[in-house]
């Protein structure tokens, strides 16, 4: 009789995650400032972008990565363009050692796929880490002019994603 309550209470459980989940799939579950999220809703935008300057007036987007345990992990994040090209930071403000002080960055060294949400259109496109300090230095100097009231906590502790279209 126990068995049978606590399997029926298990299968309650279940199949309400299932439900809650498949809501907000539906629904998306986007990032809120410092609180991150789940799946992003939009327009998916199927022709690839060959200029990036419209991001120029924006100051924040979503940035949807694939976790290991297939629920999405999404943030906000800035953004800018550097010789026609666009790059996404990840600024570490109390330090930590990239790529496992965020949650995203670790997603996305495992796998470069991401969505991005800019405004109500979603860019499906890989990401690949920036590590060398002499292309790095122009691209955080471009940040720093974009974002006037920003305080970069220092340039090693900034860590730059170059925007590719997904293959």
């Amino acid at each position: 009789m126990i068995k049978k309550l606590a399997l029926k209470a298990l299968l309650s459980a279940f199949i309400m995650l299932g439900a809650a989940l498949f809501f907000l799939r539906i629904m998306g579950y986007e990032p809120k400032d410092t609180s991150p999220g789940l799946w992003i809703n939009g327009n998916i935008v199927s022709e690839p972008v060959t200029d990036w300057s419209f991001t120029n007036e924006i100051d924040e987007i979503f940035v949807e990565t694939r976790t290991s345990y297939l629920v999405p992990h999404s943030v906000t994040t800035y953004c800018g363009v550097y010789e026609g090209r666009f790059y996404l930071f990840s600024a570490y403000y109390n330090g930590g050692e990239f790529p496992y002080a965020r949650r995203w960055n670790q997603n996305v060294i495992r796998d470069p796929r991401v969505k991005l949400k800019i405004g109500g259109d979603i860019y499906q496109q890989n990401l690949s880490f920036i590590g060398d300090e002499s292309i790095k230095a122009p691209i955080h100097n471009a940040f720093v002019n974009k974002y006037s009231n920003w305080q970069s906590p220092g340039i090693e502790n900034v860590h730059i994603f170059l925007v590719e279209p997904r293959l």
